[in-house]
């Protein structure tokens, strides 16, 4: 699952000629071990295949995000969000092997291209890293300027695809995504000379999208999930819910999927059906159903006192968020330092000052630096209020 994407770049994972596989279905349904031994497999029995070292890196960087909390359309929500995002802690041994992919690929589509300037395989494989490696050096270094470049470099690769083979819709996602980032980042950023003019578009970059997902092959699916991220930002949550009933469908074992319905029937308005949802996910984590094994109650009782605490159901949502701030170990990063938040503005919505306080310090605690942080540092000098 691919919400996070938004961040800075899509990373594509597919080459031209290469059907979804075992892989890719354990990846898609956030089962990142396996899927890392099928792709590691791969690359023992290809060993000159830069597509390969992409699926590799592709795992490794999204095993991440799912750690962190990465991977939920609240990361791009909100203005400049992209911008925004903490950098993720990551083992040297992973970082390693993720930068040692990415060059072997990159190394292997040059040695293909300077055979072939117009080997599309190559060029696309060539963008896929990029892309990659935008998100890693955003999301992993902070390093904004260098993922940019590299976004840019992804999107040059793959207009060229579609320059030569003007059929291929899938490739035109990366375009799409570019358009909209660049249309999306505040001025400044828009003046690197690396921009070379290009200053986006993000309604053309939504039409390239939904482009993609009508007539995509390979990328129908990430272009859904993509437009589902727009939506939430956009606040455009009906148009959502379509897109992730089918998504759902395809990937039943995806329990975050479920999770961002939630949120969008929240955005919507709809509390009955925002907790008809969150039943039906305690009644499959309930009964073990494949894939829910991954879900901690603490990141599902979570997700309803968030929901609880935006109708002003208080006291449950306080029930709630106290009950995750006790078990922070079974959560993410994210989940935990805004459950430390919130339960402080639930303190100061109740009147109960000092304790609301204390949460406050304990969100800056928790996670010095990260946004949650710096908005409870600011209900130090003035309590929370609707």
């Amino acid at each position: 699952m691919r919400l996070a994407l938004l961040l800075l770049f899509p990373a594509l994972v597919w080459s031209q000629d290469r059907s979804l596989g075992p892989g890719f279905e354990h990846f898609y349904n956030l089962e990142y071990e396996p899927a890392l031994a099928d792709f590691r497999a791969e690359v023992a029995r290809k060993p000159n295949s830069p597509d390969a070292y992409n699926d590799v890196a592709q795992g490794i960087l999204y095993r991440e995000m799912f750690r962190s909390g990465a991977l939920e359309s609240q990361m791009v929500t909100g203005n400049n969000a992209f911008l925004r995002r903490d950098k993720m802690n990551i083992s040297a041994a992973d970082d390693k092997e993720f930068t040692d992919s990415i060059n072997r690929a990159i190394g292997l589509a040059d040695a293909r291209l300077q055979a072939n300037p117009n080997d599309t395989g190559a060029l696309y494989a060539k963008g896929v890293s990029y892309g990659l490696r935008a998100n890693f050096r955003y999301l992993v270094h902070k390093a904004w300027l260098d993922g940019l470049r590299d976004a840019t470099e992804a999107r040059k690769a793959h207009a060229k695809v579609t320059m030569l083979e003007p059929g291929t819709v899938d490739a035109r996602l990366v375009q799409g995504v570019y358009d909209y980032l660049v249309g999306s980042l505040p001025l400044t950023w828009k003046l690197f000379g690396f921009l070379a003019g290009f200053r986006g578009d993000r309604e053309r970059g939504v039409a390239t999208l939904k482009e993609v997902y009508a007539q995509g092959v390979k990328n129908h699916q990430d272009a859904a999930v993509i437009l589902c991220a727009i939506y939430r930002r956009e606040r455009r949550a009906n148009e959502a819910v379509p897109l992730l009933s089918e998504l759902i469908t395809r990937y039943p074992r995806n329990f975050l999927l479920r999770l961002e319905l939630v949120q969008m029937y929240a955005d919507l308005g709809e509390k009955d059906k925002a907790m008809a949802v969150i039943h039906e996910v305690d009644q499959l984590t309930c009964s073990h159903t494949p894939g829910y094994s991954q879900l901690a109650d603490e990141k599902l009782r979570y997700t309803r006192g968030n929901l609880l605490f935006w109708y002003n159901d208080l006291d449950t949502a306080l029930e709630d968020m106290k009950f995750v701030t006790t078990h922070t170990d079974n959560v993410d990063l994210n989940t935990g330092v805004y459950a430390w938040l919130r339960t402080g503005q639930i303190l100061d919505m109740k009147g109960q000052r000092n304790q609301a306080l204390a949460a406050y310090h304990a969100t800056i605690r928790f996670a010095p630096g990260s946004e949650a942080a710096k908005q409870a540092e600011d209900y130090l000098g003035s309590r929370y209020r609707r």
